[in-house]
């Protein structure tokens, strides 16, 4: 008997951490008892359909079973359609959120499909493989397993009891080997549950929150660290709510650091003590990053989608881990939720991006099946996307026209935000509108007047774009905006072709010359760079002189910073030689740049 566990996952540096979970589990308990072979294949939404019908039907399982998401539905409703026709005798059985909660629909809509496991499928899937072990599993033995719905031998549907939750510390750990994870990011669970309530979330349907005890997570993390997988992503979904729990792993970890390894973490800003920021505070930079929720800022809708959150509480923890200058902070916020209109979201964007973080996640409320928000469908005026992920189109506060706007500004925020590559300029310039959200809408309109959205760029188009935003707006402006913008482009890019909106070369071939063979000699500004010559020296760095901030800078790209990648800058004329420009814009406006590096 050859059972099959299928992800279909989005990228391919993603793995489906529940395969390998159901995998592992199933093996420890029916150790020597099922004859059962259980193998794994992952794939992806970007490969074509065609492709992953051939490659499933070349393993020639007995038992199909397929993780479903809101991401890869569709392709897997279309693999069980046509892998039916090809493997008539094939046991197709379904799992995952996506399935879950409509399990009965499902199999109304694919008679092809023989059952879904909801929930929590580790035990489930135990249960039935000792089943498959023996043949083809009557109606009867079904009947005995909780955690299924499934379809009878007289083609009845049966809808079994939910499972109970299961001790979290019983579920093996995964990564034996990590042959089959490379490149990839590996995924770990230290808790299971959540113990809010947020109405748009499936998380909250679980309330009986588990920890990993921290032996095992402690042996588990030191797997990771011993052999310096480059990220590891907790998919916990808030990590923090066990303040213990979450110190201890934090201590770990800050203790243990092999100066390689990224933990990333999910995490509810306002609950972060002043313990935990201190301790967060300790840890090299690069070594974690966390992901903090806000959605929205609106009082009433924060009340209505039932999540606890003190506001000024989350500006200053965040505020707190910024000034620390040693954690990567990824914001959310979700478009769509109940009382928020353009409006208001607007003010949600303004506070959020006004708390600076790493990265601003501009997200769609996607009405999951399940969730207390699809039960509100009616009553908040939701009307959402056909087909999975459920994406809102409008609602009682906000009109398509209002989404459609509000995708363009995700965009935006995307390329001249989320990317980092314009992190000065675009500072300087949200001075001249009287909030963010103004100035990415008026760079959206912009786009679309002259139809760029229509198009693909290459990076160095999109500074040659902001610009003429910039020269169209503010004419005035132009040089001194070019300059910030040269700044942005070689902090980020040690290019080796000059982009036609930088100029002309601004420091001479000649003075460029002498400055690299005295720095061979003198190692000055390059102390890093012991073991190169002067040839290598210049291929490895950039030398840039702005008229307006009136300095030569020079860009060294073997020292980047960890969080944003950003080249290490010193300053070569005037007293302050070998400062770091870079750090002293961090903090002061363009307006007073010149006078901070003078």
């Amino acid at each position: 008997m050859k059972i099959l566990l299928t992800a279909i996952n989005a990228k391919y540096i993603h793995s489906n951490l529940a395969v390998y979970d159901l995998q592992a589990y199933a093996r420890k308990e029916l150790a020597g008892e099922s004859p059962a072979e259980i193998r794994i294949r992952e794939y992806t939404i970007n490969q074509q359909p065609d492709e992953i019908l051939g490659s499933i039907y070349e393993e020639q399982p007995d038992v199909l079973c397929l993780s479903c998401y809101i991401w890869n539905l569709r392709t897997a409703e279309l693999l069980v359609r046509d892998l039916s026709r090809i493997r008539p005798g094939l046991s197709i059985w379904l799992g995952g959120p996506e399935v879950s909660y409509d399990s009965r629909d499902v199999l109304l809509r694919l008679p092809q499909v023989k059952g879904v496991m909801k929930g929590e499928g580790e035990e489930t899937f135990a249960c039935l493989c000792g089943l498959w072990g023996k043949g083809d599993p009557s109606d009867e033995d079904l009947a005995g397993v909780d955690g299924i719905t499934f379809r009878g031998s007289d083609g009845q549907i049966v809808e079994n009891p939910w499972r109970e939750p299961m001790d979290l510390d019983r579920v093996p750990f995964v990564y034996q080997g990590l042959e089959q994870f490379e490149n990839k990011i590996l995924y770990y669970e230290s808790s299971r549950g959540c113990p809010f309530s947020c109405s748009y979330c499936l998380s909250s349907v679980d309330k009986k929150l588990r920890f990993r005890s921290f032996s095992l997570v402690k042996e588990e993390l030191q797997f990771f660290l011993d052999r310096k997988v480059s990220q590891v992503k907790f998919v916990d979904r808030t990590f923090n709510c066990g303040h213990a729990h979450a110190r201890e792993i934090w201590q770990y970890i800050r203790d243990h650091d092999n100066g390689v390894t990224n933990f990333h973490f999910e995490v509810s800003a306002d609950l972060l003590t002043e313990e935990e920021l201190q301790l967060l505070g300790t840890m090299r930079p690069g070594l974690a990053q966390l992901e903090i929720g806000v959605q929205s800022t609106n009082p009433r809708t924060i009340r209505e989608i039932r999540r606890t959150m003190d506001l000024e509480k989350v500006a200053r923890a965040t505020e707190r881990i910024r000034q620390q200058g040693n954690i990567h902070q990824h914001l959310d916020l979700i478009a769509g939720l109940p009382y928020e209109d353009l409006a208001s979201f607007a003010r949600s964007f303004d506070q959020v991006y006004r708390m600076k973080p790493h990265q601003l996640q501009l997200g769609f409320l996607k009405v999951l099946k399940g969730s207390w928000m699809k039960e509100q469908e009616g009553a908040y005026g939701l009307v959402c996307k056909w087909e999975p992920p459920y994406e809102v189109l409008r609602t009682r506060w906000l009109s398509y026209e209002d989404v459609r706007l509000l995708k363009g500004i995700e965009e935006m925020t995307e390329v001249y935000y989320n990317s980092r590559q314009f992190e000065y300029t675009m500072e300087e310039l949200e001075r001249e509108f009287a909030s963010p959200f103004q100035m990415y809408e008026a760079l959206w309109d912009y786009y679309r007047k002259k139809r760029l959205e229509e198009q693909q760029h290459r990076r160095s188009a999109r500074y040659e774009i902001l610009l003429g935003f910039i020269e169209e707006w503010i004419p005035g402006k132009r040089e001194y905006f070019r300059e910030l913008l040269v700044y942005d482009y070689y902090l980020r890019e040690n290019a080796k072709s000059r982009p036609g909106f930088a100029g002309e070369e601004t420091v001479p071939a000649g003075e460029a010359r002498a400055f690299y063979e005295r720095e061979e000699k003198e190692r000055k500004f390059l102390p890093a760079y012991e073991e190169f010559d002067k040839k290598q020296l210049r291929r490895m760095t950039h030398l840039e002189r702005f008229p307006h901030l009136g300095k030569t800078v020079l860009f060294d790209y073997l020292e980047r910073s960890p969080l944003t990648g950003e080249a290490r800058t010193c300053i070569l004329d005037g007293d302050q030689k070998g400062e770091n420009i870079t750090e002293n814009l961090r903090n002061v406006s363009c307006k007073n740049r010149i006078k901070s590096i003078e």
